[in-house]
């Protein structure tokens, strides 16, 4: 009996594709993983990557009871789940600011965070809730590099004064993201990171200084994830790590996560003696990067040749190999954006589809 890899689905033909497929028994293999090298207390995972209520559900159930989101969406399946502790890793504006605060009220339960870096969406932040009656719980964003968000560390201090000052704000600590360091060798990032949190922990300990009492630091993402959990004193925030991906088993090769998505689709057309077209087109795997935007399990030398909205063209050795209606297993370079494009995931145990989870904070309501 021929055996089965991993990621096959032996009643795959019962659905349509493309498909995401997701294996549990991997991401809690991938949760316990983290665990080896850091504690589940100074833990904050992103949940932005899998935006899935049952999956968030396996990491509280495992011991984390912190996580960071981007979206509004994304904090209400969190309060849905009745997570205790949740970031905004966003600095919310304009009508962001009121979503926050009905989700406040319609979850007690649950307590949320948000980012600032700006008087003006602090001003705002500070009427808004004061006129609420509530206190907004915020860190401060720091920019160490990635140029995206955040106060530069020396302008820290002056921002800080500007918080404590307003009504209706709760200072709660810093927030750092160091998105931009991902070298391949762990040495290098490793270096590049200290560099980057120098300026950041001198701050914290000026604040601190003047708050007569210690400030939570939340820091990185999965590439240093677990550079921050070694220097201690700070909370982590990886996100890939629960799905992992081509781009990061490529460039963060110490790692020791394993695929837990997958993305099927199937051959529709052979065009060429070397080329043969399936449906997995941009809207159906994230296509911000240059192609290759997938690798393909079951076809490692399949490489991908022209893409579009709903196909995706592979140069093949031999097209012959292949037939319309067979079923290839990918996996995606970024896999964040490319769940993202799924309404659900088909569940995959024991090499079947057993059921499927709605991918719910896809949306960008939910109720709120």
């Amino acid at each position: 009996m021929k055996e089965k890899f991993w990621y096959e689905a032996d009643n795959v033909d019962e659905y349509d594709s493309p498909a995401l497929l997701i294996y549990p028994a991997r991401i809690q293999k991938n949760i316990k993983k983290l665990f080896e090298k850091t504690d589940p207390q100074n833990l904050r995972p992103h949940v932005k990557t899998n935006k899935t209520g049952e999956i968030c559900k396996m990491m509280l159930d495992s011991g984390i009871r912190k996580f960071k989101a981007a979206t509004i969406a994304e904090l209400e399946m969190l309060a849905m789940i009745q997570a205790p502790d949740v970031l905004l890793a966003y600095p919310p504006t304009g009508p962001k600011i009121e979503r926050l605060i009905r989700l406040i009220k319609k979850y007690p339960g649950t307590k949320f965070s948000c980012l600032t870096d700006n008087a003006e969406n602090l001003a705002k932040l500070s009427r808004s809730f004061a006129a609420a009656n509530l206190t907004a719980d915020i860190y401060m964003d720091l920019n160490v590099g990635m140029n995206r968000t955040g106060v530069l560390p020396e302008n820290g201090i002056q921002f800080f004064d500007q918080i404590v000052s307003l009504p209706a704000l709760r200072f709660m600590g810093l927030h750092a993201y160091d998105g931009h360091i991902k070298d391949p060798e762990v040495e290098i990032r490793a270096q590049k990171c200290r560099q980057a949190f120098e300026p950041v922990l001198v701050l914290k300990r000026e604040l601190e200084k003047r708050v007569h009492s210690s400030l939570i630091l939340i820091a990185g993402g999965t590439p240093t994830c677990f550079i921050h959990a070694a220097a201690g004193g700070r909370e982590s925030s990886p996100g890939t790590f629960i799905f992992w991906d081509k781009n990061y088993s490529e460039h963060l090769p110490e790692q020791p996560f394993e695929w837990a998505a997958v993305l099927a689709c199937r051959v529709i057309s052979i065009p060429a003696p070397d080329l043969i077209c399936v449906d997995l087109g941009y809207k159906s795997v994230a296509s911000e990067n240059p192609l290759p935007r997938v690798y393909f399990i079951n076809a490692p030398d399949a490489i991908p040749f022209a893409h579009s909205e709903e196909h995706l063209v592979l140069k093949v050795p031999d097209a012959g190999k292949f037939k319309t209606g067979d079923v290839l297993y990918g996996i995606p370079w970024h896999v964040c954006p490319s769940v993202a494009l799924y309404d659900k995931a088909h569940i995959v145990e024991n090499n079947r589809v057993t059921g499927f989870w709605n991918v719910v904070a896809r949306k960008r309501e939910i109720t709120v």
